[in-house]
């Protein structure tokens, strides 16, 4: 008696097929692409830096009120560059059909205090019930202390 032999071992192919994973990679990374602008809401200044900021989670929803003030004193409602004079008006008309009247300001820390006091100024006649200065968390290196015992 002979004993029968497969051959289906040497039709097995293991190279690996990149094609695939390549498609998949591409599209990603065109997916990121596209994404990544649009993350960032309104216009990027250097806020200042404090060591114990106050959590504003509302300020990044995306109906936020957003009033961003640059170093060199140009004003942005949002991503769209406004007057001063015009931005009562404007704050005016978004809040019209508003419950929640907070805007949010932002400004950077190379900005005249003269001019961002005008900004918060023109926002607090538009009838703004609540304003939300934003600031960055300072970074430190020293490690927070141990939380103390409960039965002290």
């Amino acid at each position: 008696m002979a004993l029968a032999k497969r051959d289906e071992g040497k039709k097995v192919n293991s190279d690996i097929n990149v094609t695939p994973m390549v498609d998949v990679m591409l599209v990603l990374l065109i997916i990121f692409m596209v994404v990544t602008p649009m993350l960032q809401k309104g216009v990027s200044v250097d806020m200042a830096k404090v060591t114990n900021p106050e959590q504003m989670p509302d300020a990044d929803k995306e109906d936020a009120l957003l009033v961003s003030i640059t170093r060199d004193g140009q004003v942005y409602f949002g991503s769209d560059q406004i007057s001063i004079d015009a931005l009562t008006t404007k704050v005016k008309d978004r809040l019209a059909n508003k419950p929640d009247k907070r805007v949010y300001v932002k400004a950077d820390m190379r900005a005249r205090y003269g001019g961002v006091v005008q900004v918060v100024d023109a926002v607090r006649a538009a009838g703004v019930d609540d304003l939300g200065l934003l600031t960055d968390q300072k970074k430190t290196n020293t490690p927070p202390p141990p939380p103390a015992a409960a039965g002290q």
